[in-house]
């Protein structure tokens, strides 16, 4: 089991329903979101064992939490740190102090802290030093380390500067350049790190749509950018979309590859596509291939890819010549 400190607060939470035991657990679980239910059920089920200094710092955290709020509904935040200090100590309050605030509040610029340091970078560097410093103070330390370390020398002094200096700032500018932060990220679509579109996107939506609309699209793409039309090519059919063809198909398969490509190509193949190559063949010619390849000795990882695309690529010339079917969304695949 890891240190307490390198778990998360999920993972703290499950081992301290562990430790209250199951009645405790199950009054907490009735507070919960059925999403935060199942997520720390798992958490729950994964751990195995608890070694007995981790869970004692688990509980110790657990209840200076349990104090700090009870000190803070009965006298607020300045109060509360005032008590915490003269028990723990100063750093020790602070820290405690923090980490009930920020779960209290939506802390500014919670957008930001969601987004990649890049995409902020990409915002903010021809901002002035005191917006990139506000900026910054606000972001998570790891996210701030690495847009300080992108700027230019001289501005990365002056905003490292500022941030030292900086004391309480005008809620109302904070919210003002937050305001202006989101817009900037929202319309970018950079919310999340959410991405759309690319090779996967077509190559999910090509699969869906008939042959002669695939084979249209490719062909256009052939001939005004060959590299791109080869690169879905390739990724279209796979060795494993062997199991969606029917077993004439595969049967034909066999008959055309060479037996070599195929012992190469089922080295790293799931037992799905194994037991459709082994079923197309006749008992003979699987006791003997099976066989072979138990005795075969250790292979390039690098061959047996290889192997594979020739395959994939001979399923494709065959496909196109009409001699099988792949299944696809789209009507022209329906035999009569």
């Amino acid at each position: 089991m890891r240190r307490d400190d390198e778990l998360t607060n999920r993972q703290k939470a499950a081992i301290l329903l562990i430790s209250l035991g199951p009645e405790v657990a199950a009054g907490v679980y009735k507070h919960l979101r059925e999403d935060e239910i199942e997520r720390l059920t798992l958490d729950i089920a994964s751990v195995r064992r608890v070694e007995s200094p981790v869970r004692t710092a688990i509980l110790g955290e657990f209840h200076e939490l349990a104090v700090a709020e009870q000190y803070i509904s009965e006298g607020g935040i300045e109060y509360a740190r005032e008590v915490l200090q003269k028990a723990v100590g100063g750093d020790r309050a602070l820290a405690i102090i923090e980490r009930l605030t920020a779960s209290l509040q939506v802390r500014p610029f919670e957008l930001a802290r969601r987004s990649s340091p890049a995409q902020i970078l990409n915002f903010i560097q021809n901002e002035n030093p005191q917006t990139i410093a506000l900026v910054l103070s606000y972001l998570d330390a790891k996210q701030a380390s690495e847009i300080l370390s992108a700027l230019a020398t001289n501005l990365r002094v002056d905003v490292a500067r500022r941030i030292a200096m900086m004391d309480a700032t005008n809620p109302e500018v904070v919210g003002s350049i937050e305001r202006v932060l989101e817009n900037k990220l929202s319309s970018a679509n950079v919310m999340d790190g959410a991405t759309v579109g690319g090779l996967d996107a077509i190559v999910q939506i090509l699969n869906g749509v008939d042959r002669s609309t695939e084979r249209g699209i490719l062909d256009s793409l052939s001939t005004s950018n060959p590299d791109l039309a080869e690169e879905i090519k390739k990724r279209m059919f796979v060795f494993e979309d062997i199991v969606l063809l029917d077993n004439r198909a595969i049967q034909r398969v066999i008959r055309e590859i060479e037996q070599s490509d195929l012992q190469l190509a089922l080295r790293t193949a799931s037992d799905d596509v194994k037991d459709a190559i082994y079923r197309n063949m006749s008992k003979r010619m699987s006791e003997t291939f099976q066989e072979d390849m138990q005795y075969a000795g250790p292979v390039r990882l690098r061959d047996v890819e290889e192997a594979q695309q020739r395959i994939v690529e001979q399923i494709r010339r065959l496909e196109d010549m009409g001699e099988i079917v792949i299944a696809r969304g789209g009507g022209d695949d329906i035999l009569v």
